[in-house]
């Protein structure tokens, strides 16, 4: 009597039992929604970088890096992760861009695709409260804000904290539970789950470090400076009990 064959999965997801409502595989093959990707951010870069040389010319290299970051950041966490917060119920059918993109990173992480709480929760967050907050810091920014380092710190330690946690979730899944949500090959997981998301762990790792930095400074120069003046106030008063 020959054995039952196994049924193939009904997606490419892993855990292969993985269960995804709805699931439709996607339209677009991989190079075509990497290469819209890469258009989409090429324009929120050129859009940006035309506004704050038309508002502020004399920006520094270092700040229109940063706010180019910022505003890119801003556009992912808002509209891309907004996106997924508002339709989580039903990614595994969703077939326009946005949807079939989140389908194609979900390759490194399926739970982006099984209504799994802590990614809803954390995406959620950062799209109410990063994606807006990222704007504001780009504005101050190019505008030379008092509170741009404030600002900057904030967003910069969320995301960061974000993303930790993100990864450290997973990993608590991968070898304490035995459970891995990305495929085998390397480029989902090198590629997709490691180095795109180390971006958020990088990058404000600096800017929370750059903008501490500069706090200490003011904070220093104004210690000085008031100590300065106190001693000027107390040689003046000196002075004037001599002369009484």
């Amino acid at each position: 009597m020959p054995e039952p064959s196994l049924a193939p999965p009904l997606h490419p997801y892993y855990p292969i039992e993985a269960q995804i409502v709805g699931y439709l595989a996607n339209e677009w093959n991989t190079l075509e929604l990497c290469s819209m990707f890469a258009a989409g951010c090429a324009a929120i870069f050129s859009v940006t970088y035309a506004v704050v040389k038309r508002v502020r010319p004399s920006t520094s290299a270092s700040d229109l890096i940063t706010i180019l970051w910022f505003v890119l950041c801003g556009c992912i966490h808002l509209f891309f992760e907004g996106y997924f917060a508002y339709n989580f119920r039903r990614m595994g059918g969703m077939q326009d861009l946005f949807g079939q993109l989140w389908k194609e990173y979900s390759l490194s992480d399926s739970r982006y695709l099984t209504q799994d709480a802590f990614v809803l929760c954390m995406e959620t967050i950062t799209a109410a409260f990063w994606g807006p907050l990222s704007f504001v810091t780009a504005a101050f920014i190019t505008i030379d804000h008092p509170l741009r380092h404030a600002f900057q710190i904030v967003v910069s330690l969320g995301q960061l904290y974000g993303d930790v946690l993100y990864y450290a979730t997973c990993m608590f899944d991968h070898y304490i539970l035995d459970l891995s949500y990305s495929r085998p090959e390397a480029a989902y997981f090198w590629g997709y789950f490691v180095f795109m998301n180390s971006f958020w762990i990088v990058i404000p790792l600096y800017l929370l470090c750059s903008s501490a930095g500069a706090t200490w400074r003011a904070f220093e120069a104004l210690d000085k400076a008031d100590k300065i003046l106190k001693g000027k106030a107390g040689a003046v008063n000196g002075s004037a009990k001599k002369r009484l």
